[in-house]
């Protein structure tokens, strides 16, 4: 099999190390290459997941019972269909009216039952979801003790909230003072608080997250009594969590990646967007978020406000009527349109888009421009009034300033392309849309009243593309009563937010390309046909420019950082006009007033900027293992074949996988892992010629990913091509990672299995990549910037440790390369050094500038 072809391959492989496990080397020439599995059909995928779940449930004896007590209890009292009876609820429920009546045992009775099927059904989902692991990492009786204590301070605290606010005077609180509330979804939010802080960071603060905003989310919209309990016991749970978990290590993060905290913002909008569609399912919701809820998600109108509008005047009564008949046809779609479009929008925070953080804050913003005015137009300002203003503006504000204080999460673009076909689908279809409407208005303009002119028509377009909460809102336009008139008006502006929001989900949805692609593509096909150096496919990565010579025979990759053009590595092309392209990028940059900067570059590439009379200094140390004559065997291969032997032992096992296409637990895991890594640091990920978890996303990058027979992973290595002639003869290490309580010499066994691999594919070498600020030792004087940079590494190893990384990278006995920085002047060094920074720490926040500065005086 080519090395190409397996690196495109999304098939799986296994370093077989049995000849290892008596605990000596492996006999020359019995090295074994990785051996090929294919991917399990989908019926055999389902069966495995189906068998899974069925050991989760059998190990979790005490979820099984608590579900089925519930389950039973419920039907034994007839509480299943609609809650139990009045007379079951007074004597179990837990509230004011209970309390004060002194029964003192219902905070503990009313986890026994729930207040009807639908109440049961989520129970029991949240039951299966939190019991089982809760039973794994808290053990039982810890899993019994916080279930009931958590429910007991949770009702407790809840009650006691509405009490206090019934007694101040607010009006969301004593209009649930009379309520009394049942189920054990309050506990079960304890529990599901306290079970956060035995999870990965990463499922920690997903988790977490979720605790706090699905109670918070129905205290706000729904505002029962039984919400407010909920939200109570999640902080009773997140505190509770904090205290017992004091003391762990693993505990102490500070900062979460880019790619997390997209995920965690979009979290955030998702529940503004779920909320007013949940208070929707409650004919007496009360929340605070509830009052200007129906300016979110559209509510049929009532008799009663039909006959209200009926008795303003005959327009008005027609206008009532129009609105009640969309909601008998597919136009009633409309009423939930801006919680679909917060959900489109959520995608593309997700995926960490600039042009999406742009249109969400711009709602947000617009949103809180639209209730401004109605506050200046609702009439004589009173206490109340100012309440329900203030309560409606806080979600919309507070998303504002949560998408502001992460705005350099979202620095992704989309193609110019892709912007100017979004633009065209758009503004056609909004084109069209009202064409339609004013067009055919016109030709059956007898169907409306009063009688439909151009200019009236052009007054009802607003009315289209609005929900149609916003019908009041409008001026007066001309309305639908034939039957074409009537259809123009139900579906002209629903055909165009189906696109709309069509349009703009495919769009988020795509692969994140250069904003430049057909450079990027132009590099990539040059790259792959000639090859470069080691370090050269790393200019194939989101945020370079490149710069071609006139015959296109070679480019140059940089970073425009400034007025500092910084390459990334050498260049790469035809091998004899690589040479030439150092000169001629050095050309293109001073007619720019750029100033130049060959970074991480081979001799080569230095010898020939010294030509230019440009200075250099080495930078970084590469690391490259020959492979034809590789065998793990001798007393300096010991740390290697003991990683061998120890994971085969502890039956672990290597396997290859292109990540996009990785099973979704497989990924899953591999993120968690890196997210616990970011965390621990406590500090920013490096980029420019580090890759992170977007860098996998390769179909040229290979992944080595070490699973157990449980299939946990317990560490993984992502590989990038060197090519020569078209294909890979080479592969260089880039992402390296490990499970804290994982398998302790998993990098050692993915080195040294991928290496196996390649040998056995063969490949000519593989590069362990340059360690940036360390460097071998060498009889030759150092200048005087290169003890600085030495001293720099020095200072710089507690905290990213590069020099611990080249002794580590010693163990598979490299050849030692250096690799240099060449600039034409050294008074240019300042911005050089800033422009540098700027790119391996692009993110580098005040805060954390502040922690690195502490970390390196102490």
């Amino acid at each position: 099999m080519s090395a190409a072809g397996t690196a495109t391959a999304a098939t799986a492989t296994v370093v077989d190390i049995r000849e290892q496990r008596t605990g000596r080397g492996p006999e020359p020439g019995a090295d074994r290459g990785p051996v090929t599995r294919t991917p399990e059909p989908r019926p055999q995928r389902v069966r495995r997941a189906a068998r899974a779940l069925g050991l989760r449930l059998r190990s979790a004896p005490l979820t099984l019972v608590l579900l089925a007590g519930l389950w039973v209890l419920g039907a034994a009292t007839g509480s299943l269909a609609h809650g139990p009876s009045e007379r079951l609820l007074a004597r179990t429920g837990v509230g004011l009216p209970t309390l004060s009546e002194g029964r003192l045992w219902t905070p503990f009775t009313s986890m026994f039952w729930c207040s009807g099927i639908g109440s049961y059904v989520f129970t029991s989902l949240l039951l299966l979801l939190v019991g089982p692991a809760a039973e794994h990492r808290l053990g039982r009786l810890r899993t019994v003790a916080v279930l009931v204590g958590g429910q007991l301070a949770g009702t407790v605290l809840g009650t006691a909230v509405v009490a206090v606010g019934s007694k101040l005077g607010e009006q969301w609180t004593a209009s649930v003072s009379d309520q009394t509330a049942i189920g054990p979804g309050v506990g079960l939010f304890t529990l599901a608080g306290v079970l956060g802080y035995r999870l990965t960071v990463l499922w920690r603060r997903r988790l977490h997250l979720l605790v706090l905003l699905v109670p918070l989310v129905m205290t706000l919209y729904v505002g029962h009594l039984q919400s407010i309990q909920r939200f109570s016991a999640a902080l009773v749970g997140l505190g509770a969590g904090a205290l017992l978990s004091r003391g762990r290590p693993h505990l102490r993060s500070h900062r979460s990646s880019h790619t997390e905290t997209r995920v965690l913002v979009a979290l955030c909008l998702v529940a503004a967007a779920f909320g007013p569609l949940i208070a929707s399912l409650y004919d007496n919701a009360t929340g605070p978020f509830n009052t200007f809820s129906e300016l979110y998600f559209s509510h049929r109108l009532s008799p009663e406000e039909v006959a209200d509008f009926c008795a303003l005047s005959a327009h008005d009564c027609a206008r009532a009527h129009a609105v009640e008949r969309i909601f008998d046809t597919p136009g009633r779609l409309m009423a939930a349109l801006f919680p679909a479009l917060l959900l489109v929008l959520a995608e593309g925070l997700r995926r960490g888009l600039r042009f999406a953080w742009r249109i969400t804050v711009a709602t947000e913003l617009l949103w809180v421009a639209l209730l401004g005015w109605l506050y200046l137009d609702a009439g004589p300002v009173t206490a109340d009034l100012v309440q329900y203003f203030v309560e409606a503006m806080l979600l919309p504000l507070l998303t504002t300033v949560l998408l502001l204080a992460t705005r350099q999460r979202f620095r992704l673009r989309l193609a110019g392309r892709e912007v100017h076909r979004l633009g065209a689908v758009l503004g056609g279809a909004a084109l069209v849309a009202a064409a339609t409407y004013v067009g055919l208005g016109r030709a059956v303009a007898g169907q409306f009243e009063p009688g439909a002119g151009v200019r009236g028509l052009l007054h009802g377009l607003p009315a289209q593309f609005l929900p149609p909460a916003y019908n009041d809102l409008l001026p007066d336009y001309p309305i639908a009563v034939g039957p074409v008139a009537r259809l123009l008006e139900t579906y002209c502006g629903l055909a165009f937010w189906v696109v709309a929001l069509g349009a703009l989900l495919t769009a988020f949805r795509r692969p994140v390309v250069h904003t430049d692609a057909a450079a990027a593509a132009r590099a990539r096909a040059l790259l792959t046909e000639h090859g470069g150096g080691t370090l050269s496919f790393i200019t194939t990565w989101d945020g370079n420019h490149y710069w071609f010579d006139e015959d296109g025979r070679a480019a140059v990759a940089y970073r425009l950082l400034g007025t500092v053009a910084l390459t990334t590595g050498d260049p790469f092309g035809e091998p004899e006009a690589r040479a030439r392209a150092v000169a001629g990028f050095a050309r293109y940059c001073d007619a720019r007033g750029w100033t130049p900067c060959f970074y991480s570059v081979t001799p080569q590439t230095r010898a020939a900027a010294g030509l230019l009379g440009w200075r250099s200094v080495q930078v970084a140390e590469d690391t490259v293992v020959a492979l034809p004559e590789l065998a793990f065997t001798g007393r300096k291969w010991q740390d290697i074949r003991t990683a061998l032997n120890k994971a085969g032992k502890q039956g672990i096992t290597a396997e290859w996988w292109a990540y996009h296409e990785a099973p979704l637990a497989l990924k899953d895991q591999i993120r968690a892992i890196s997210e616990e890594w970011v965390s621990e640091k406590g500090l920013p990920e490096m980029g420019f010629t580090l890759g992170g978890l977007e860098e996998l996303d390769d179909p040229d990058v290979r992944v080595l990913v070490a699973v157990d027979e449980q299939r946990v992973v317990h560490g993984l290595t992502s590989w990038m091509p060197v090519y020569e002639d078209g294909v890979p003869v080479g592969w260089t290490l880039d992402f390296m990672r490990r499970r804290s309580d994982g398998f302790r010499g998993v990098n050692e066994f993915l080195i040294a299995s991928a290496a196996l691999g390649f040998k056995e594919e063969g490949a000519r070498f593989l590069s362990l990549s340059g360690a940036p600020l360390a460097r071998a030792g060498r009889d030759e004087e150092p200048t005087g910037l290169q003890r600085m940079l030495d001293w720099m590494g020095r200072v710089l190893e507690p905290v990213y440790g590069f020099r611990s990384l080249l002794a580590f990278k010693a163990k598979f006995q490299p050849e030692y390369r250096p690799m240099y920085m060449a600039y034409p002047d050294p008074a240019a060094l300042p911005s050089i050094t800033r422009a540098i920074g700027k790119a391996y720490l692009p993110h580098l926040t005040a805060a954390q500038g502040v922690r690195l500065m502490r970390r390196l005086s102490g």
